[in-house]
Parts: C-alpha cells; sequence; structure tokens
C-alpha cells in the first residue's frame, strides 16, 4: 500500500476571491461535487467574510451548508476573526481555518491588527468552540500566511514563524499550515522552516500552502516532502493570489500536484484525468481570467500509473 498524501482543493474559496466573475452558489456546489467524483476528499469551501470585503462569499453560509450535503468529503471553511468562526460553528462546518500573517505589515494590511492581537482572536476562537461544547466535533487548524516573505515587510525572521506556531499550537490549534501567500519560497528554506516548526509543534500535524509565483511551487512541494509534509493546499487551474503580490500568479495547480505527489510514490485518490475534466467547466464559468498548470496542457505520460491503481 502506498503512503497516503492530502491535496486540498482551495479553488472555491482562494482561487476565486479576486476574480471579476461572481459565480452562483450552484455553480461553486458544482465544482466541489465534479471534484468529489473525481476522489478530492478535503476541500476550502467558503470563507466567512463580510460580503462587503469580498462580494464572492456573499452566499458563504449558502454554499457551507450545500457543501456539508456532500458525501464522503470534508469541507473546510476560512476565518480572518472570531466572528467568522461563530458563523462557522453556527453552521455546523467541521473544521474551520483561521489565517494569521506572521509579518507584522501584512497582517496590518490584511485584518487591520497586529499579529499578537491575531493570536488572541485565535485563543478567543478556541474558547468558543470548547465552550459550545464541539472540541471533539470540529478542528481549528491555524494557517501562518507570509511565512516565508512578504512583499510589504520584506524579510520574515523564521524564529518568529516558529514562535508563532509554537504559540498556536499550545493554544489548541488542530492543524498548523505554513504559507507562502506571495510566493517567496525556496526549497532550501522550506526544508529548514518545516523541520524547525515539526520541532516544536508537539505532535500537531502541518500542513503546507504554496504559491507558484516565481515557479518554484512545486518544488516546494517536493521539499516538505522531504521533511515529512503530507498535507497540501492546491488551487484548479493554479486559480487565485494574494492581492497584496503585484503580478503573482496565484496557487500551485491542484493537477500538477496530484501528478507530483503520485509520481513521487503518494497515494492521493484523486483521478488527474477527471480533474481536467472539471477545470474545463470552471474555465468556461471564468471568461478573461489566467489559468495555469502543465499537465493539463501536456497530458498523462503513458508511463503514469495512479498509486491506488498500481
Amino acid at each position: 500500500m502506498a503512503e497516503t498524501a492530502q491535496v486540498r482543493e482551495v479553488g472555491p474559496r482562494d482561487g476565486i476571491q479576486m476574480v471579476k466573475t461572481i459565480l452562483s452558489a450552484e455553480q461553486k456546489l458544482a465544482w466541489i461535487r465534479k471534484e468529489a467524483a473525481a476522489g478530492v476528499r478535503h476541500f476550502e469551501a467558503t470563507s466567512f467574510v463580510p460580503p462587503h470585503v469580498i462580494a464572492q462569499f456573499a452566499d458563504a453560509a449558502e454554499v457551507a451548508r450545500g457543501a456539508l450535503a456532500i458525501e464522503g468529503i470534508e469541507a473546510a471553511v476560512l476565518v480572518p476573526n472570531l466572528k467568522g468562526a461563530q458563523r462557522a460553528f453556527d453552521a455546523g462546518v467541521p473544521k474551520v481555518n483561521y489565517v494569521l500573517s506572521a509579518s507584522e505589515a501584512h497582517n496590518m494590511a490584511n485584518v487591520r491588527r497586529t499579529t499578537d492581537e491575531s493570536i488572541a482572536d485565535f485563543r478567543r476562537i478556541i474558547a468558543e468552540r470548547n465552550a459550545r461544547g464541539l472540541k471533539d466535533r470540529v478542528k481549528v487548524n491555524a494557517a501562518i500566511a507570509t511565512a516565508f516573505g512578504c512583499t510589504i515587510q520584506g524579510e520574515v525572521p523564521e524564529k518568529r514563524v516558529v514562535a508563532i506556531a509554537e504559540t498556536l499550537a499550545a493554544a489548541g490549534a488542530d492543524e498548523i499550515s505554513l504559507a507562502d501567500t506571495v510566493g517567496y519560497a525556496n526549497p532550501a528554506q522550506v526544508r529548514r522552516l518545516f523541520a524547525a516548526v515539526a520541532e516544536v509543534a508537539g505532535g500537531v500535524p502541518l500542513a503546507a500552502h504554496f504559491h507558484d509565483t516565481r515557479g518554484l511551487g512545486l518544488a516546494n512541494v517536493s521539499a516538505a516532502v522531504d521533511v515529512g509534509v503530507r498535507r497540501f493546499d492546491a488551487s484548479l487551474a493554479g486559480l487565485g493570489g494574494c492581492p497584496f503580490a503585484p503580478g503573482a500568479t496565484g496557487n500551485i495547480n491542484t493537477e500538477d500536484c496530484v501528478f507530483l505527489l503520485e509520481s513521487l510514490g503518494f497515494d492521493t485518490g484523486i483521478d488527474i484525468e477527471k480533474l481536467i475534466a472539471v477545470r474545463a467547466e470552471v474555465e468556461a464559468w471564468l471568461p478573461g481570467e489566467r489559468f495555469f498548470g502543465m499537465v493539463a496542457r501536456a497530458g498523462l505520460p503513458k508511463t503514469f500509473r495512479r498509486k491506488a491503481a498500481a
């Protein structure tokens, strides 16, 4: 049996947060259903942010409810604060992804508060979940954005990232993700930082969120695999990006990430050809957007065999 690796599809959230076209709730749910049929089991389905901030997610509650009704998947939502988490708890979401930035400048630009204030809010979210009796039913994960560098601040000290991760683990995080929000990471840095965080995380699972801004996204996935990471965010067709990273080309591509992991000997449970078919439909929904990825363009090599079928 091949070792498993988890690929979480973030396209319905991160992938479309800046596109010009507002997709309907039914389109978003159809996207999730079709990828579920391709074997994807983990999704970041939407974001509980105020509609005036990102109009794309005005239907967040509807999408969350619809995603929860899809059998065989784990639907998570992203929240930026306690109010968003309360909405997620009210909706019955089993997994809440909370994001804060290691870069003080980015955190101020993104959520208008310091990183330490965001850490304090994370503690309040954990306390709220536990007070509702949801500790064993709802996972609260923490993503550290700009963990590898920042377009506003520049260098982000690795010691600061490690200290934040240690604090979040001690506060009750069920998973910690290191996010290369603006595409600054390189493989050596990825190996070094994930190894350092693993030492202080107390066994809390680690995940990676990479962007392919400068063409190193999949190289960074491979580097993270080298130090034991087995959970990766990706977006269909490489959609998405950070509004504070001018020219960013978005998240790593789901199809290419699955191809890499399967080629390295892992079982993702995902059928790449079915993913590519979903991609074609999503492309039709989003005219004028840029789509990335090599596998969809070149096809699978004749030598490729899915690990689950091997």
